[in-house]
């Protein structure tokens, strides 16, 4: 494998990550708007998922973007943690 195709690969890894953390980021702020027990849990499991691409990612030459969107996931894992689910109103 090239020097050339590492990098690339490394890239696509962080792109990845970033946008895992857009996406939990989105999935967040939809619990937020509708804090139903539902979108708690998608919100979680876009968490989940932003968690492993940046672990993924880890280690990577390119570390500023992935320190970044860490940062921004703790920020919206806060805010995920701080939601309670309305009730459901029949």
């Amino acid at each position: 494998m090239s020097p050339h195709d590492t990098s690339l690969q490394d890239q696509n890894r962080v792109s990845q990550a970033q946008n895992a953390v857009q996406s939990a980021h989105n999935a967040i702020k939809q619990a937020q708007s509708h804090p139903s027990e539902q979108m708690i849990e998608q919100a979680e499991n876009a968490l989940q998922s932003a968690d492993n691409a940046i672990h993924q990612a880890s280690g990577q030459p390119y570390m500023e973007p992935i320190e970044r969107a860490s940062e921004l996931l703790e920020d919206d894992r806060e805010s995920l943690h701080s939601l309670t689910p309305m009730e459901e109103q029949n």
